[in-house]
């Protein structure tokens, strides 16, 4: 086998879809139909919390919305994923769900602060909310919530978007106690500051979130490597994993997505070793090892890195009588 051969391969696999479109299809509708209750509930919401006066239902809302963004995002994904790759395009449209977590994450710490402003502001000075209404909204949202649980958590669990989203509705299922425990409060006791006391619970948990999103998501746009490798102990593994290999250097480590690790590295191999046999152990040891799904290898000889330390060593010696 060449080596052009073995990179044909490597591309030929790394991007089969396998024999799974029944289930992506299924997930993709799940998730379509739990984003459009979920948003179309976080407008009820919005509604509810304006007329009742609740800031702890705007609040809720204001979670629902992250969850709504992620829903969409996790459906998007969904679908792009089907698109092929194009010579405008080498890596396809996998960034755009990067893109749009970040731009969601910016915006969902601005609805946090605006929840953090208006809950001091009303605990200075309580505002009289409707109970009896604001109840009713929250029960509402429970029921819709549980659906959206029920309608995620039969599907397909081992997707990772589908996972993901199950936590996301979980945090709704909360707000949506919390807002139900507040409305009791209130039309109990009279008590109007639990209104904003839980809405900063709320913020809390969408800041969590949103905080997570947004420097995930930076940290994949500039390039950074995944949180589970590490470039240098990799650089040490590599020669004692594989023993046709001598040295592992110039390694670069990137994601495209959460899920799509990116690596690039120099090997030096032993005299006599065939390249193309070295180049798929060390794909076959990312990929078992990070779930690599592109690596790109070039492969050097011992009398090549030689006569290459030799040239740059001139070139520095060179350089500094020059200066």
């Amino acid at each position: 086998m060449t080596q052009e051969q073995a990179h044909r391969d490597h591309h030929g696999h790394g991007h089969h879809h396998g024999p799974c479109h029944h289930h992506g299809t299924d997930n993709e509708r799940r998730l379509l139909w739990a984003m459009v209750l979920t948003g179309g509930f976080m407008v009820a919401e919005v509604a509810g919390g304006l007329v009742t006066g609740s800031l702890a239902l705007l609040a809720d809302a204001g979670h629902m919305l992250t969850d709504s963004a992620s829903l969409a995002l996790a459906w998007v994904a969904a679908r792009l994923t089907h698109r092929p790759a194009n010579a405008r395009k080498t890596y396809g449209y996998h960034r755009v769900q990067v893109l749009a977590a970040f731009v969601n994450g910016l915006a969902l710490l601005v609805i946090v602060a605006w929840i953090l402003f208006e809950a001091v502001r009303r605990l200075w000075a309580p505002t009289e909310v409707a109970g009896t209404g604001m109840l009713a909204v929250a029960i509402a949202g429970l029921v819709v919530n549980l659906g959206v649980f029920w309608l995620l958590h039969s599907g397909d669990r081992g997707n990772i978007n589908i996972r993901g989203a199950l936590l996301h509705v979980l945090g709704d299922l909360l707000g949506s106690v919390a807002a139900i425990a507040a409305a009791v409060v209130i039309m109990v006791t009279g008590w109007m500051p639990i209104d904003p006391l839980l809405s900063l619970l709320a913020a809390a948990l969408i800041a969590r979130s949103a905080w997570k999103i947004t420097t995930q998501s930076a940290h994949i746009l500039l390039e950074g490597a995944p949180a589970h490798i590490d470039s240098e102990q990799l650089i040490e593994d590599i020669p004692h994993a594989l023993s046709d290999i001598e040295s592992v250097h110039h390694v670069h480590i990137w994601s495209l997505t959460p899920e799509r690790v990116m690596v690039t590295l120099h090997a030096v191999i032993h005299d006599g070793v065939d390249q193309d046999q070295s180049i798929l152990a060390i794909r076959a040891y990312l990929k078992k090892r990070f779930d690599a799904d592109h690596v790109t290898v070039q492969i050097e000889r011992q009398a090549y890195c030689l006569e290459q330390t030799d040239i740059d060593h001139e070139a520095d010696h060179g350089h500094a009588h020059l200066s």
